[in-house]
């Protein structure tokens, strides 16, 4: 029998519920309003008082309405259509509501309930399985989409019948299975998962260790991340966040790419809607948006379904890791999900941290990126999910608490400046203070050694400190002028340049120079790495920043070039001919 309540106060979306029988920690809830039903979620049990947060508006709610709980959590439904969809923060999908708002308590299906798929078999009548066995398989446009046994099956369990190859839609039974004690359980194409619960059904085994290229330089060579790893990117308003996400969505080693726009504004939502459709798949030649699932919630939203829809992306994205695929989760902005947090604990009049931010919000966000990773699924394949968040610090102060308690969590820092962007420095990542603590893993310097180049990690080192001591000098001239340095001062400060021109930035509408390559990064930074030995002997400063402005040029266009066809060997020796005349 379902528990009830009465509502006893109410303070925006912070319900208070006075219960008649049990309730449980994040149980799901339906308040009644006129002819709604308002979806909340239970944050705090005391006593017979259930505080819940309201995922809709709660205006005209009263003192008095009547509460049913579910008992079950909140829950993302899984199984073939979950690509190319577009849904809010609980999953309602936003291409079959009616209007062009969602109305309030109105629900829609995540899944189409009548479309039929191709199934074929992966499991024979006498097969052993245990929860997350592929069971069979669907096409989900291109992409291959297992049927697996259901997350929440303990134990193993035998086949006692599986469909034969042919066309069902998600409700229908393709497999019966009988568990140790002899019970028989139906089981379709659909199942459904707690959002706040990882899905943890794989192996227990040493995990492998995989860079994720992503085409983008700034990134591969002095910050790569690992596959299954954890980055994020903070930075202020107009440092390029979006387009930076878009690169790495386009181009980045991933089946999968789940974004989850989690309260940002709506503008910046319909141009994820808008453009994502139209970008073109440099990996299969296809529509990006063929793999690749939108949830999204903006800024205008309650504050409780911002924070629903980094667990619903994330759970999506674990589903696809289950089945071997490497799934690229980007959340835009987790600020706005920390700024959610903060509100929720402010209403429950909780103690506060640092700028009025949630005591626990460093543990909230750490338990939350390491669901992210690479693991060894039951059948011996590997399944990955990276995580890239943003942040949208205020006044682009990197020293606040979300960015902070993120760095805790991340591996990856990469730093959006506002000198970079103002001076059109694109990607606009800080060279000197973003940084992968995956450089440091000795997984990472094999996986180089053995796949990129014998010295990749001590190359990528001495790059750093090239643009380190090139900033020094800036400094430094910008102080004392042109005249009052040595010519040593000038060298260093140019030789910074070169690698921030031709390694460190980035074209992202040209179609050569949008992505490279592993192979043409090693070849590059190995060439520009070989110039900043030289010793250069100039008179005059003017006589050094005209030549290297010349090679910066001749790199750039280099950059702009096919890999080692005829013009970028051109360009390639015109710069060995300058050096040599130096």
């Amino acid at each position: 029998m379902k528990t009830t309540g009465i509502v006893k106060a109410i303070i925006a979306n912070l319900v208070t519920i006075e219960v008649d029988g049990p309730v449980a920690q994040n149980e799901i809830c339906f308040i009644e309003l006129d002819d709604a039903r308002l979806m909340a979620e239970v944050i705090k049990v005391n006593g017979n008082s259930a505080f819940v947060q309201v995922f809709e508006s709660t205006r005209g709610l009263r003192v008095g309405a009547k509460a049913e709980f579910q008992q079950h959590l909140l829950e993302v439904t899984l199984g073939p259509g979950i690509l190319s969809s577009n849904y809010d923060g609980l999953q309602n999908n936003l291409a079959t509501m009616e209007g062009f708002f969602l109305k309030r308590g109105e629900r829609t299906l995540p899944l189409d309930l009548e479309k039929v798929w191709d199934f074929t078999p992966l499991v024979q009548k006498g097969d052993s399985v245990v929860a997350a066995d592929w069971l069979g398989e669907v096409k989900e446009g291109w992409l291959p989409h297992k049927i697996m046994v259901p997350f929440n099956f303990l134990g193993s369990y035998t086949i006692e019948s599986i469909s034969p190859e042919g066309s069902y839609t998600v409700t229908d039974t393709i497999a019966v299975l009988k568990d140790q004690s002899g019970e028989k359980h139906s089981v379709n194409m659909m199942q459904k998962w707690p959002t706040k619960l990882a899905v943890t059904a794989y192996k227990e085994k040493p995990r492998p260790f995989n860079i994720m290229e992503t085409g983008v330089r700034v990134i591969d060579t002095f910050n790569p991340i690992a596959e299954g790893g954890t980055g994020f990117i903070p930075g202020p308003f107009g440092c390029g966040k979006t387009v930076l996400q878009h690169a790495l969505a386009k181009q980045a080693e991933a089946d999968i790419i789940i974004v989850a726009a989690c309260g940002e504004r709506a503008n910046e939502v319909v141009e994820i809607f808008s453009e994502f459709p139209k970008l073109d798949d440099p990996r299969t030649g296809r529509k990006l948006m063929e793999r690749t699932t939108i949830i999204c919630n903006t800024s205008n939203m309650p504050v409780s379904a911002r924070e629903a829809s980094v667990y619903t992306a994330m759970t999506i994205a674990e589903y696809y890791r289950a089945m071997g695929l490497r799934v690229l989760l980007l959340a835009d902005s987790t600020s706005r999900w920390a700024q959610a947090l903060r509100e929720m604990s402010n209403r429950m009049e909780e103690l506060p941290g640092a700028d009025a931010f949630p005591v626990d919000l460093p543990a909230i966000i750490s338990n939350f990126y390491s669901r992210a990773g690479i693991v060894v699924l039951n059948n011996g394949t590997t399944g990955s999910v990276t995580f890239i968040g943003t942040v949208s610090p205020a006044g682009g102060n990197l020293k606040e608490p979300v960015t902070e308690s993120t760095k805790k969590a991340a591996r990856c820092f990469y730093a959006l400046a506002q000198h970079r962007a103002d001076s059109k420095r694109y990607p606009a990542v800080d060279p000197i203070d973003s940084y992968s603590k995956y450089l440091d893993y000795p997984e990472m310097a094999e996986y180089f050694t053995q796949k990129v180049h014998a010295n990749w990690v001590e190359m990528v080192w001495e790059g750093k400190n090239v643009v380190l001591r090139g900033k020094e000098a800036y400094e430094q001239i910008n102080i004392l002028g042109d005249d009052g340095v040595p010519i040593d001062y000038h060298l260093r400060f140019w030789k910074s340049e070169l690698i921030d021109f031709v390694i460190l930035q980035q074209d992202a509408f040209d179609k050569i120079d949008a992505s490279t390559s592993m192979e043409r990064q090693e070849y590059m930074l190995e060439k520009i790495l070989h110039i900043c030995r030289k010793d250069f002997h100039f008179e005059r400063f003017e006589d050094c920043a005209d030549f290297y402005k010349r090679l910066i040029n001749l790199c750039r266009q280099m950059n702009y070039s096919p890999f080692k066809d005829s013009s970028f060997k051109k360009y390639e020796s015109e710069i060995d001919l300058l050096i040599t005349q130096a």
